[in-house]
Parts: structure tokens; sequence; C-alpha cells
């Protein structure tokens, strides 16, 4: 019996329905296409959605990131702690921001940034820390109390990269939602094609009240009034520019495509985890793989579902594995290159793959496999059986 597909499986596609496509077509029949009244239904919607007060859609997650370094007013020229196993522009961020990144280790279990490398960096008072820039890898959160006690001990704010945690919780609590002091702390999430829920391109940033409002002017040139302020009923032509902001704004198309996956993100978040339940179940008793850890007190949001293999009992190493997925109609990727190993960090910085070894280690045999809520129970079978397949034809023989 045939391992392979007849048609092949891609590693992320959006799940767009009818309402989706209605949405954005009413929106380009009414005439108004940029930053208008969709937007401003759109950031109380989110908001209310991961129990925030307040929300500034942008047009990445990129953009919220840097909205907020600049915005909490990070000082050009101090470091900004993060993690190296993630996207790059979680970096680039800090660098546009004046600032550098300080690279810490991660948890080898969720891939996480690890709180107690967080705390030597900070206790040894050294490299002028100016921000603690935390990770929820693949959906699954960090541990968010002990990262914000950390901030709040050493006076230093908290920008989260939720990039793949929209719906997820930490000890029942969402992702985004913010207690009352929580003035120093932004989460930033993103819209991307390949995320949870998507608006093609876009982002958006939670935070206090106070903080969301000094972020919008970044958010559209510094300018006083928006262009719905400007030309929508009762605007006016008038307006100030306050700071050298940048243009990142949503426009009201993107707003619209994720007010409806807003509607319908429940229904994608359960399947998620359907999914990620039956790959666990299904390649329990495979011993050359190691499937993703969850800690009992979290709810994952499952952006990723990144496997491990142990290559001591392969035949074959990673690229090798993921061109075999490949042949048997199968698509895949990494999360992530560990971003000291990319050369302009790697060069900047004078930075060794032996540095973080935690990260490279784990990098070294990460694969992640395709999950999103379009995948049939059939789709998660051809995946596992082409893992299986691969796994039989590469056991490394054990004396």
């Amino acid at each position: 019996m045939s391992t392979r597909r007849a048609t092949f499986l891609p590693f992320a596609q959006p799940t767009i329905s009818d309402l989706d496509v209605e949405g954005v077509a009413e929106v380009i029949r009414s005439g108004w296409l940029t930053s208008g009244p969709r937007i401003q239904k759109f950031e109380q919607e989110f908001a209310s959605e991961v129990g925030g007060t307040a929300a500034l859609a942008v047009n990445s997650g990129t953009a919220a990131m840097h909205i907020a370094l600049r915005a909490m007013g990070i000082p050009p020229g101090s470091s900004v702690v993060t993690t190296p196993l993630t996207f790059c522009s979680t970096a680039h961020v800090i660098e546009q921001s004046g600032c550098h990144p300080l690279f810490v280790d991660v948890q080898p279990d969720t891939l996480n940034i690890d709180p107690e490398a967080i705390r030597e960096v900070l206790r040894a008072g050294r490299d002028n820390v100016g921000a603690i820039l935390p990770v929820h890898y693949g959906g699954h959160p960090v541990e968010l109390d002990q990262i914000l006690e950390l901030g709040r001990a050493f006076g230093v704010p908290v920008i989260e990269d939720a990039a793949h945690a929209f719906g997820a919780r930490f000890r029942g609590t969402p992702v985004g939602q913010l207690g009352a002091g929580d003035t120093d702390r932004a989460v930033c999430f993103s819209l991307y094609a390949t995320k949870n829920i998507t608006s093609g391109e876009g982002g958006v940033l939670t935070g206090c009240d106070a903080l969301v409002e000094r972020s919008r002017p970044w958010s559209l040139h510094g300018m006083s009034r928006d262009a719905w302020q400007r030309y929508g009923p009762g605007g006016g032509w008038a307006y100030d520019v306050v700071l050298p902001g940048f243009k990142y704004n949503m426009s009201d198309i993107q707003a619209a495509l994720g007010q409806s996956q807003l509607r319908r993100w429940r229904e994608f978040h359960q399947r998620r985890g359907e999914i990620a339940l039956r790959y666990s179940d299904l390649l329990a008793d495979v011993e050359e793989i190691e499937t993703p850890s969850r800690r009992d007190y979290v709810s994952h949001a499952w952006h990723l579902y990144p496997i491990r293999l142990r290559l001591a009992r392969l035949t074959l190493g990673r690229a090798e594995f993921i061109d075999e997925l490949r042949a048997r109609n199968v698509g895949s990727s990494v999360h992530f290159i560990p971003v000291h190993l990319l050369s302009y960090y790697r060069d900047r910085y004078g930075l060794r793959r032996g540095d973080l070894p935690v990260s490279v280690a784990e990098f070294d045999r990460l694969v992640s496999l395709p999950i999103y809520p379009r995948m049939t129970d059939a789709d998660v079978e051809d995946v596992v059986g082409a893992i299986r397949d691969i796994v039989a034809r590469y056991r490394r023989v054990r004396p």
C-alpha cells in the first residue's frame, strides 16, 4: 500500500469561507478602503476576545512590536532580552529601535525563553537591559507569572511576541489580557496568512488604554488625525504631526477579513487542538519521534506542531527527513533557525552556535508538521503514515 498522497498537502493554508469573502466585498463596494470604521469595530472586538480594554490594529505583528518599543520609550542603546528561537523580525524590531537583542536560551521542553536565564542577566546588572521580549513559541504560553514578576522587580517593561498565541491561555487567563497594574506591558499579535486567524497581513497591539493611545500616532506618520477623522462624516482637514511615526496602519479591507475570522476563532482553535491530540496519539509509539510538550496549566493555541527527531535512532538527517516527507506529498517546515546563527546577528555580535546550546541542539532536530483547521482526519493520518514509513525505512538497527 502506497504512503504517498495523491495530492500535495501544504504546510499551511488559511481557512477562508464565503463569509470572509462577503465581508471583504462589502468594504470594497462601500468605497472606503483604507483605515476607517471597520478598524474601530475590529479593534473593539479583538480587545474583547482577549479580555483587554484597548487594541491597536496595524499592518503586521512586526509593526506592533516596533511600535510598542517606541511608544514604551525603550532607550536607544539599551539591550532587550529575547529568545533566539523565533522569527528574525523579533530581533529586527529591537535593532530598528536603536537597541540590541540580548539572546538567552530556552527551556528544553516547551522551547520558550527560560525565566532563569532572564533572571541571571537582570541580577548581573549588566548590558543595560531596557525591556524583556518573550515569544510564546508555537502557541504555548511562556512562564508569564515568572517573567512579569521579573519585569516588576527590576523595573523592566515586558513586550510579548504573541504572534503564535491568539486563543492561548496561561493559568486560565487569555494571552493578551492585562492586569490592573500592567502599565509596562504590551502584547503583540500577528494576523499573517498562516496564523490562527488572519487578515491576510496584519497585527494587533494590546495594552492598557494609555499605552494604546500613545501607540496610535506611531502607526500613522505621527499624525494627530487618521484618514477617517479627516475625510469621514464630521471630519476636518487640519492635523498635526506629534512624532516621527511609521506607515503601519491597517486597512478596512484587512479589518473586514479579521472581523469575520475573529467570529470563528473558537471553531478554529478547537480543530487545531483536535489535530494536535490526534498527532500525539498516533505518534506515541514511534520511538524515533518526540512529540511537543504541553504544561498542564496552559491552553495551547497550537499554531505549530513541532516534532523533534531522535536522530541517533535514524540513519538520515533532518533535511533528508523533510525531503522524504515531500516525496510523499506532505509539506513541512522548520521553526526556527536560531537568530544568533543568521549571518547579520552572528557577525554583528560575534555569536557562536555554542553560546545558546539548548536552542541549537533542539533546532537541529525540529520539524513542523501541517496543522490548520482545513485539514481532515484523513490528512492527519496521511502525515502520520508518511512519518511511519520514513522511520521504518531509516530506523537505525540497535545492537
